[in-house]
């Protein structure tokens, strides 16, 4: 699978498969190679978002981590 595609790259290309298939100008000896090929965009963007879905998770509790660290220092100057 080729990690080189961005997210976007990926979907405009099965975007073009998808519409290709869809206008039934398809060659039936294409078609194997096409559904393929979309089977492997899918994959490549299913991976990119849950990379990046995982990544915010991670930014999200590190936000959340350092507001609970002001807070508790926040509360400690008030005494």
């Amino acid at each position: 699978m080729e990690n080189t595609y961005t997210y976007n790259d990926a979907f405009e290309e099965l975007q073009r498969i998808v519409s290709e298939i869809e206008s039934g100008q398809t060659d039936v000896d294409e078609l194997t190679e096409k559904i393929r090929r979309a089977s492997q965009l899918i994959a490549i963007c299913k991976a990119k978002l849950t990379s990046s879905e995982e990544e915010v998770e991670k930014l999200l509790a590190k936000l959340v981590e350092s507001a609970a660290d002001d807070e508790v220092l926040s509360s400690g100057e008030e005494e």
